[in-house]
C-alpha cells in the first residue's frame, strides 16, 4: 500500500515513471497526517489509507500481469519485491515503538505493544487489533502500531492475487478481467452488507476492503477504456480530485465507513490515476512539493502515529498549537532520514542482494518477535514506577465487580442482575455504560435498606424510546426494559443514566424523544430519577494521576474548569430542571464531583473515573451519596 512501489504503466506497456502518482500518494498521507493531528478541516482524513490501496492494487497488478503474460514472473521475485519495500523502514520504527513503551507505559498500557507487536511482525496486527475490541481493550491513544492493520491488510491480499493471476494466465486468460470484476464486486457487496456492524470486521479483515485493491487492479488490467478526448480526462481527473477532497472535508467519525461512503474516495483516487496523465490536475501532482512527499510517504505513514500517539499519551492531552506542529516537523524529519537511509539502500539490489535481502527478513522477523515476548514476559513490569504511580494507575481497575456479569445482558441473551439484598427488586437502572458503576453503588445503598434494584444497562444505548443509533441493538435493548417495567408492577422507581454530557444529546429531536420516555414511564406510575451528567475529562484520570504520581507532583490534581461543563451541558441541565419541577428525581454528579472553580478527579487517593468519563466505583458511590 504505502511502499515505493515503481510507478509505471499497467500491463503490456512499457515501463514509465509516472510523478503525478507521487503526488497522489501526497493527497494520500497528508489527509491522514493531518486527520491524526487533529488539525481542522480534515475530518475525513482517514479516507487516504483508501486512496493507497487504489495506488497499491494499480502499480502492483501492473507489475504482476506484465511479468505473467511475458512468462517470467516468479513468486520468489515477487516477495523479495515486497520485503525489500517493507522490512527494513517498518522494522526500525517497529524497535523504536518497543523501546519507547517500555520506557513511557504504565502498566495495562504497556502488555499491548508486545502483542501487537508480534502480530504485525507476521502482517497479521489487523485480525489482532480486530480480535482486540472490547470494552476494556484500550482506546487507539495507547496503540502506537494501530496504524499496521492496514500493511497487514494489504500483504495478505498479495498472498493470494499474485497466485489468482498466474492460475488465470494459465487455465482462462481470457476471463481474467472478468473473474477480478467479479471478486471485487462481491467484496464491495460484503463491505456494504456490513457496514453497520460494529465487531470491525469491515474495517480490519481483507474480506470487506480487498475491493480497493482490485479497483486499481482493474484499472491496470484495462477494464477502463483509454479515455482519448483531453476535456474528457480533464473533466474525470479534476472530478476525482473532488470526490477525494469531499470525502476529507466532510466525512468524520460519525461516518458509516467503509461501506458505500468508501466508494468515493476510492472512486477518486481511480479516476486520478486513470484520468490525470497529460491534464492540469495531471501537472498539479506532479509539482516537486508533492513528489517530494509522496516519495516519503511510506515512512511518514510508518512514523507519524507512534509520535502522535506518545506524545499524547505524555501530556495527557490531544496535539494542539506548537505541540501538534512540533510533532508533524518530527514526523516528516523521521519520515526524510528513514526514506535516505533505510528505505533507499534497501531498494538498491546492488548494494543488498536478494540472498541479503531474506536473510535480513529473517534476521527482523528473530529480533523483533524475541523483543516482543522479553517485553511481554516483563509485563506489566511495575518495578519502573513508584509505588504512588501503580496506586493510581491501579484504578482503573475500580469497575463494577459485577460489570462482567450484569452489562450489556441484552446483547449477551442473558438474564439482567439484580443488586442489594436478597428481596423482589422495587427498582431499576436503565442506562447506557455510564451506569453500571451508578447500579453498583444504588445496590450497595439497597443492601443498606434491605432492598435491592435491576441494572439494564447496554453500551452506548442511551434510556430513550425510539433512540436511532448506528447499532440497531440499542432500540431493541431499550423496547425490552420498557416492556419489562410495564410488566412488573414490583418496580416503582427507575433511574435513567447515560453519557448527557458527550454533546450527541443537544438534538431537539433526542430531547423530544427523552420527554416521551419519561412521560411513558410516569404514565405506568413509575417515579423517575435522572442521574444528571458526568463532567467528562480532557484526559484519562488513572493515567493522568499516575503521571503526576511518577513526576513527584502533590495529589489534589484538578480535572475540568467547573464553568466549562457548566456551559457544555447548560442546555440539559436546564431541561432537568424542568423535569424536576414536573416532579422527576434528579442526581446532579457536577454538583458532587465539581467545586467553586474545578471538578475532582481524585478523592482521599482514590480515582473518581477509571478512564475520560466513566465513573470509578469511588467516584458513583459520591455521586449518589452527594448529588441529590
Amino acid at each position: 500500500m504505502h511502499g515505493p512501489v515503481s510507478n509505471q504503466a499497467g500491463s503490456g506497456a512499457a515501463i514509465r515513471y509516472r510523478r503525478d502518482i507521487d503526488g497522489l500518494r501526497a493527497l494520500a498521507i497528508l489527509p491522514v497526517l493531518l486527520f491524526h493531528a487533529h488539525v481542522p478541516g480534515f475530518s475525513g482524513g482517514y479516507v487516504g489509507v483508501d486512496i493507497f490501496f487504489v495506488i497499491s492494487g494499480f502499480l502492483i497488478t501492473g507489475i504482476i500481469a506484465r511479468e505473467v503474460d511475458e512468462g517470467r514472473f516468479s513468486l520468489i521475485r515477487f516477495y523479495e519485491r515486497r520485503f525489500r519495500r517493507i522490512l527494513p523502514a517498518l522494522t526500525l520504527m517497529m524497535v523504536a515503538v518497543l523501546g519507547a513503551a517500555a520506557w513511557l507505559y504504565l502498566p495495562g498500557d504497556l502488555e499491548g505493544v508486545p502483542k501487537s507487536a508480534l502480530a504485525a511482525t507476521v502482517f497479521a496486527s489487523n485480525l489482532w487489533f480486530f480480535a482486540d475490541t472490547g470494552y476494556f481493550a484500550g482506546g487507539a491513544d495507547v496503540k502506537p502500531l494501530l496504524h499496521t492493520w492496514s500493511l497487514a491488510v494489504e500483504e495478505q491480499y498479495y498472498i493470494g492475487f499474485p497466485v489468482l493471476l498466474m492460475l488465470l494466465a494459465r487455465f482462462a486468460p481470457r476471463w481474467r478481467t472478468a473473474v477480478v470484476a467479479v471478486v471485487a464486486a462481491g467484496s464491495l457487496a460484503l463491505c456494504v452488507a456490513m457496514q453497520r456492524d460494529t465487531t470491525g470486521f469491515a474495517f480490519y479483515l481483507l474480506p470487506a476492503r480487498a475491493w480497493e485493491l482490485f479497483a486499481g487492479a482493474l484499472l491496470a488490467l484495462g477494464a477502463v477504456p483509454t479515455m482519448r478526448m483531453r476535456w474528457l480526462r480533464e473533466a474525470i481527473a479534476w472530478t476525482g480530485f473532488g470526490a477525494i477532497a469531499l470525502a476529507v472535508a466532510c466525512y468524520d467519525r460519525n461516518t458509516l465507513f467503509p461501506g458505500i461512503a468508501a466508494l468515493l474516495p476510492v472512486a477518486g483516487a481511480a479516476a486520478l490515476l486513470h484520468g490525470a496523465p497529460g491534464t492540469s490536475m495531471g501537472r498539479l501532482l506532479a509539482l516537486p512539493p508533492l513528489v517530494g512527499v509522496g516519495l516519503l510517504s511510506y515512512s511518514l505513514y510508518l512514523w507519524h502515529w507512534p509520535l502522535i500517539v506518545f506524545t499524547e499519551y505524555a501530556t495527557d492531552l490531544p496535539l494542539e498549537g506548537w505541540t501538534r506542529v512540533a510533532v508533524i516537523g518530527a514526523a516528516f524529519v523521521a519520515a526524510f532520514l528513514s526514506w535516505r537511509f533505510v528505505e533507499r539502500p534497501f531498494r538498491d539490489s546492488r548494494r543488498v542482494p536478494a540472498r541479503s535481502i531474506f536473510a535480513f527478513t529473517g534476521g527482523a522477523m528473530v529480533l523483533l518477535g524475541t523483543l516482543s515476548l522479553a517485553l511481554l514476559a516483563a509485563a506489566p513490569w511495575p518495578s519502573r514506577f513508584v509505588p504512588a504511580a501503580l496506586a493510581q494507575i491501579a484504578g482503573r481497575g475500580d469497575v463494577s465487580p459485577a460489570r462482567g456479569r450484569c452489562h450489556d445482558s441484552f446483547v449477551r441473551g442473558v438474564r439482567p442482575c439484580v443488586l442489594g439484598a436478597s428481596t423482589p427488586p422495587d427498582a431499576l437502572l436503565w442506562g447506557d455504560s455510564h451506569g453500571v458503576e451508578l447500579a453498583y453503588a444504588l445496590g450497595e445503598q439497597a443492601r443498606a435498606e434491605r432492598r435491592s434494584l435491576i441494572e439494564r444497562t447496554a453500551s452506548s444505548c442511551p434510556p430513550v424510546l425510539d433512540y436511532a443509533a448506528k447499532d440497531t441493538r440499542c432500540a431493541a435493548a431499550n423496547r425490552a426494559t420498557f416492556g419489562a417495567i410495564r410488566a412488573d408492577p414490583r418496580i416503582r422507581h427507575v433511574y435513567l443514566a447515560a453519557f448527557w454530557g458527550n454533546g450527541d444529546f443537544d438534538d431537539p429531536t433526542f430531547v423530544a424523544k427523552l420527554d416521551r420516555t419519561i412521560a411513558a414511564l410516569r404514565a405506568e406510575g413509575r417515579q423517575v430519577t435522572i442521574i444528571g451528567p458526568v463532567p467528562p475529562q480532557p484526559f484519562d484520570v488513572p493515567r493522568r494521576l499516575a503521571h503526576l504520581a511518577r513526576a513527584g507532583e502533590p495529589a489534589g490534581a484538578a480535572g475540568v474548569d467547573r464553568a466549562t461543563i457548566e456551559a457544555h451541558t447548560r442546555h440539559l441541565r436546564a431541561l432537568f430542571a424542568a423535569w424536576r419541577a414536573r416532579g422527576v428525581g434528579y442526581i446532579d454528579p457536577i454538583a458532587a464531583l465539581c467545586g467553586p472553580v474545578h471538578c475532582a478527579i481524585e478523592r482521599d487517593g482514590k480515582p473518581l473515573y477509571f478512564d475520560t468519563h466513566h465513573l470509578s466505583v469511588a467516584g458513583a458511590r459520591l455521586v449518589i451519596r452527594d448529588g441529590r
